[in-house]
């Protein structure tokens, strides 16, 4: 009964996450059908590829290893606790939500909500090293268990996180610019 009710809870944060998430498209169809202009469409009127939009939604250590990549997403969700083997680098710029004029921003779910954005479960990340390359990089539910190194500006640790480990920061600047109201069970520091 308890992994029915799990997997269905899983189900529903995601299709929640993924709505949130998704395009207009009719704004799209509605240019695609329109009557044919004398001059070539503007390379703007082509949707856009959704590949940065959705959430990447792990449970095993290669995905995840691949969502926090320069090549994942602006939002990563694990389903469970997870461990890596090796260093994690989490790279790249992106946007709220995926959208281009969003501002710069990136989070990691480390728990599962319900209907009501509620944490019904939080999970655990193990990893050996953990490094923040990207700007405005949130944790949020959850544990982190391992060594954190902050590269970036605007790292968040939530207030519903913790980091098991020490949490460094490359310059003075880095670590003022962070908002820490989560728990840090070792050291914070420069480095």
């Amino acid at each position: 009964m308890k992994k029915i009710f799990t997997s269905m809870l899983v189900a529903g944060v995601s299709i929640a996450v993924l709505s949130g998430c998704g395009s207009n498209n009719a704004a799209n169809e509605a240019a695609t059908t329109a009557p044919a202009a004398t001059t070539a469409p503007a390379a703007t009127t082509e949707p856009a590829t959704d590949a940065v939009t959705t959430a990447s939604i792990v449970d095993e250590a290669a995905a995840f290893t691949n969502a926090v990549s320069a090549d994942g997403k602006w939002i990563i969700a694990i389903l469970k606790d997870v461990t890596v083997d090796q260093d994690v680098v989490v790279a790249g710029e992106f946007h709220d939500k995926g959208a281009a004029d969003g501002d710069i921003y990136r989070k990691l779910a480390l728990y599962a909500q319900d209907a009501d954005h509620k944490i019904t479960a939080s999970y655990i990340l193990t990893a050996p090293k953990v490094t923040v390359q990207s700007e405005n990089f949130k944790v949020q539910g959850g544990t982190i268990k391992g060594d954190v190194y902050v590269e970036a500006k605007g790292f968040t640790l939530d207030k519903t996180a913790t980091v098991d480990g020490n949490l460094y920061f490359k310059s003075e600047d880095l670590k003022t610019s962070a908002v820490l109201e989560g728990k840090v069970t070792g050291a914070t520091e420069i480095k």
